[in-house]
């Protein structure tokens, strides 16, 4: 079981990463230093992490940089003595890879290189375990059917430039394992869903737009298929990979939850309605919107998981409707959060105050 000690989380102000940074420093038995690399860009929010400071001090960093920023990333190699580099930030969402997709290239497939070049020459010289995580998704595998899943040994065919950015990061990642022999685990993850996920998403944007009594949209007539997984037990299996996954290998993770995307939102008007009663004497299904779908609309994602089930033993635990609960138990507790984030406040913050921060390295 491998021990990790100084880990470097790239974007970890986003809505995964914010989480496996609370989920990481909270392990018994993880005593070490986690150094967060964030550009902190409109999802890249330090809000997300203000406690960590008070609650673990001395052992969170946070760093506001570019991945793309090679000198920055050696500065932090040395001044942190990285073992371990658990990688999520990227550009991440498909509409806007379709309406600008320069910057998903920029992120996705230079960054990655630039963090994967510098991680080869600051551990060339070490004799002691390190390793790459590199955090995917199942978009890079293109679209199924009604029936059928993706496994680990599926054919890449992505359809968006944010999967075709993702699928090239992959490809990378793997390829410094096989000619460098850098130690690396890449997963791939279905859907995630739960506390400080960023409103233009799903999940989130129906539960807001629901409370407000706006219009919610759905691509489409609704058909198109997601797993879905609470982002508590995505943290899950990255932990236990980190520990015992197997170098030079990939692994798909899911919540084995398929529900297409107006079971969703239906399912979120529902649960609202239960909590709060109907808005303005209407159920929040009549807020239900079809617009026009979005071009290269994948029509379903589904991934066997049987191989991290089966080597490491880890399943989803979260059950979906439970999930929603406790995800819109949360946004409705958080509304000073939402009102930061939707109104771009929280950015002018960001902008003044660490603009202002200056490191030792």
């Amino acid at each position: 079981m491998r021990r990790l000690k100084n880990v470097l989380v790239t974007g970890g102000c986003g809505f995964i990463g914010s989480n496996f940074v609370r989920y990481l420093l909270s392990r018994p038995n993880f005593e070490g230093v986690v150094v967060n690399l964030d550009k902190l860009t409109y999802a890249g929010n330090p809000e997300n992490l203000k406690d960590i400071l008070s609650l673990y001090p001395g052992r969170y960093v946070f760093v506001k940089g570019d991945i793309c920023d090679f000198e920055l990333l050696k500065k932090i190699f040395n001044a942190y003595q990285i073992d371990t580099i658990v990688h999520f930030a990227a550009e991440s969402h498909v509409d806007r890879s379709i309406l600008g997709p320069e910057p998903f290239i920029e992120t996705n497939i230079r960054g990655t290189f630039c963090l994967l070049e510098a991680a080869r020459l600051y551990w060339k010289e070490k004799k002691e375990a390190c390793l790459f995580y590199h955090i995917s998704t199942d978009e890079v595998y293109g679209s199924l059917g009604e029936k059928g899943f993706f496994t680990e040994q599926t054919p890449y065919r992505p359809n968006s430039p944010y999967s075709a950015s993702k699928a090239a990061s992959d490809h990378l990642v793997r390829a410094y394992y096989k000619t460098y022999g850098l130690p690396v685990i890449i997963s791939n993850c279905t859907n995630n869903y739960g506390p400080f996920q960023f409103p233009e998403k799903l999940i989130p944007l129906t539960i807001l737009n629901a409370l407000e009594g706006k219009p919610i949209p759905v691509y489409g007539k609704g058909e198109n298929v997601r797993d879905w997984i609470y982002v508590g037990d995505h943290c899950e299996a990255i932990w236990l990979l980190l520990r015992k996954g197997k170098i030079g290998e990939q692994y798909n993770i899911g919540g084995e939850n398929e529900r297409s995307n107006i079971e969703v939102v239906s399912l979120i008007c529902d649960l609202l309605d239960e909590v709060l009663g109907p808005f303005n004497g209407n159920p929040r299904r009549s807020l239900i919107t079809f617009v026009k779908d979005r071009p290269g609309h994948d029509f379903r994602y589904s991934m066997d998981i049987t191989k991290i089930k089966t080597s490491l033993g880890w399943y989803p635990k979260t059950n979906f409707r439970e999930g929603l609960k406790k995800t819109i138990r949360w946004y409705l507790e958080h509304q000073d959060w939402v009102f930061q984030i939707r109104s771009g406040t929280y950015q002018n913050w960001v902008n003044e105050f660490y603009g202002r921060i200056k490191h030792a390295f």
